[in-house]
């Protein structure tokens, strides 16, 4: 028994450090997703030629969510400019208020990519369990970053996470 819970202790403390150091990467997973108009695409053909990537989760009953995809919208032009980032918007609202999102993203000006994950397949792939939840892609689709809730302002540190990842720079 005592054998048993020390082999549990290393195997524990061993992965906790690999995944500290990195080597335990969480890439983006392949699942069926839908575009806006209905299509099926898979999130593995979600790319934006080596450059880095934003995948916000949201839902329209979810004010923090919005405040932060419009809060983005206004220094969008600029982030891309800079760092040829591209934002991909997933939206985890259910087939009732599906057919308001289209309507939600024109109305905001939105430019971002937006999908429909309605069943919550990629939600649950990609571990999210409250939104808005946001995760920063690098360039080889490994998520370099991550977080949840939104603040007024946190779009600023948002930002400087970007620059760093499209600078090749290591997020700790």
């Amino acid at each position: 028994m005592k054998k048993t819970i020390l082999l549990i202790s290393i195997l524990f403390l061993v992965i906790t450090l690999k995944a500290q150091e990195g080597i335990l990467k969480q890439t983006i997973p392949a699942v069926d997703i839908k575009t806006l108009t209905g299509e099926v695409i898979n999130t593995s053909a979600i790319d934006n030629a080596g450059k880095p990537m934003i995948i916000s989760f949201f839902a329209l009953w979810c004010k923090p969510c919005l405040r932060e995809l419009t809060a983005i919208a206004d220094v969008y032009q600029d982030w891309q400019d800079e760092t040829g980032v591209k934002l991909v918007a997933i939206s985890i609202d259910d087939a009732r208020s599906m057919a308001n999102v289209m309507p939600t993203v024109n109305g905001n000006g939105w430019e971002y990519e937006f999908y429909s994950d309605a069943n919550g397949d990629f939600k649950r792939a990609m571990g999210v369990n409250m939104i808005p939840h946001v995760f920063i892609v690098d360039g080889n689709k490994n998520v370099v970053y991550q977080h949840t809730s939104f603040a007024d302002g946190g779009e600023n540190e948002l930002y400087e996470i970007i620059k760093k990842v499209a600078a090749g720079e290591e997020i700790k």
